[in-house]
């Protein structure tokens, strides 16, 4: 009987993983959407903070498109979403306050000790 109920069980947990394809129709849709505008950025010829902001963007929607849907992370549990997601996103902050603490540390040693000139 415990058989019969565990493959019961993993029938209907089986069932639920199933996703309409008209949801990955739209996905790839969006991609190629997001794709042509990260084109655009260059077709246009745009230049500076404008030009990379907008790659960035795209590049971030794009990845956050990919992981949701196509690894299946839109429906997996918060715990499981918070584990996989918080070290990278905590690995940036930590680049980004590298960056600007050898920012710092270079301009501090081209004022006192010289270095540069």
């Amino acid at each position: 009987m415990a058989h019969a109920e565990t493959h019961h069980a993993q029938g209907q947990h089986a069932q639920g993983q199933q996703h309409p394809i008209g949801i990955y129709l739209w996905i790839w849709l969006l991609l190629f959407v997001l794709s042509t505008f990260s084109y655009l950025v260059d077709y246009f010829h745009l230049h500076g903070m404008l030009r990379w902001s907008l790659i960035l963007l795209f590049m971030i929607l794009k990845a956050g498109l990919i992981v949701a849907v196509f690894m299946h992370m839109a429906w997996e549990r918060l715990a499981l979403i918070y584990a996989i997601l918080v070290p990278p996103v905590l690995i940036l902050v930590f680049v980004a306050l590298m960056t600007l603490e050898s920012d710092y540390t270079f301009l501090t040693r081209e004022e006192f000790f010289g270095m540069g000139r």
